[in-house]
């Protein structure tokens, strides 16, 4: 991809320009980078157990942890079919209904999403006052999406707001959306969307909610430190501050999203194409980052996550076919 892109240029791909861009790394603050992300597993399993206090009021943290790393391992090696791993994984250790996990992770994408949205509005809002070549229509338009993303941010507090108010109505609303399924289809339908929203009853609290909202803020806060560690690591990104990083993890937020097994994708474009396109760091440079970041962020775990599979006798390859599970 990054070939194409040269070549649509007119230009080769400068080697040397890629391995400057290693050049001189500052040790201390990549170091600590790599800390906070190892920390952002630890918060996530902590958020994990506070859905779970509805259905499992003593949950077990080191079982949380150990299938929050196993987890983000499957999803660095298969891309998002590895997804799954982990709440079932949390379902398999604590005795809880497999539903429910898929529930709490749905739970736990949207709390990721309202932060992202409220972070990368913010940025982009104040795009002007970043260190972004941007200017006339463009920031005024990057400015509008600020504005749509905290709208859409809003929009998801709502759909928080009203799994928590209204679960009677929601669960009798997807109930009777079921009726028109033949009955032998219905009946085991029904027992999930039950299970599901079992799943969802954290929302119903409203200390839980507060609690959910506040860790996953804090959870972001530490992703954006760590982006900001790695930029002022390397030489060419010493001059991005606060917010030029909550304008690229937004960015690079929305293009995880796009995964290809064992690579990564949308994470690695998203990054190139907001340091070339808005920063000007030079398309070789912006590769080495981008590569640098996926590394950091997502491959770090990997190690971590094979020798606690590799403890516990679990296989990667049973994991990732949903009819084997209950068989493990």
């Amino acid at each position: 991809m990054l070939w194409l892109a040269l070549r649509a240029r007119g230009k080769e791909f400068e080697w040397e320009i890629f391995r400057s861009t290693f050049a001189g790394i500052h040790w201390g603050w990549f170091s600590t980078g790599v800390a906070l992300v190892l920390l952002t597993y630890l918060g996530r399993a902590i958020r994990w157990q506070v859905m779970l206090r509805p259905i499992k009021p003593k949950s077990s943290f080191s079982n949380l942890l150990i299938a929050t790393t196993i987890g983000f391992t499957a999803v660095v090696l298969f891309g998002r079919a590895g997804e799954l791993v982990r709440p079932y994984l949390i379902a398999n250790k604590e005795k809880v209904p497999f539903s429910s996990q898929l529930a709490a992770w749905f739970l736990e994408r949207i709390y990721d999403l309202l932060s992202v949205l409220l972070l990368f509005g913010f940025a982009l809002a104040q795009i002007t006052g970043s260190s972004t070549h941007v200017t006339g229509h463009l920031a005024t338009v990057l400015r509008l999406g600020g504005h749509t993303a905290g709208a859409l941010a809003t929009l998801c507090l709502a759909l928080l707001v009203t799994f928590g108010l209204f679960p009677n109505f929601v669960e009798n609303r997807l109930l009777a959306t079921l009726s028109v399924l033949p009955e032998h289809f219905r009946a085991r339908i029904e027992s999930l969307v039950r299970g599901f929203l079992a799943g969802t009853s954290s929302t119903r609290q409203g200390s839980i909610v507060f609690l959910l909202v506040l860790y996953t803020f804090c959870e972001w806060l530490i992703i954006v430190g760590c982006f900001l560690c790695i930029f002022k690591a390397i030489p060419v990104t010493q001059s991005l501050g606060i917010l030029d990083t909550l304008i690229v993890v937004g960015f690079v937020a929305f293009g995880s999203a796009v995964q290809i097994p064992g690579i990564g994708g949308g994470m690695q474009v998203a990054t190139v194409v907001v340091l070339t396109e808005l920063f000007r760091v030079p398309l070789e440079s912006a590769s080495g980052i981008a590569i640098l970041i996926w590394v950091v962020t997502f491959v770090s775990v990997v190690p971590i996550g094979l020798v606690l599979a590799v403890r516990d006798g679990l296989e990667f390859r049973k994991l990732m076919n949903i009819k084997e599970m209950k068989s493990l």
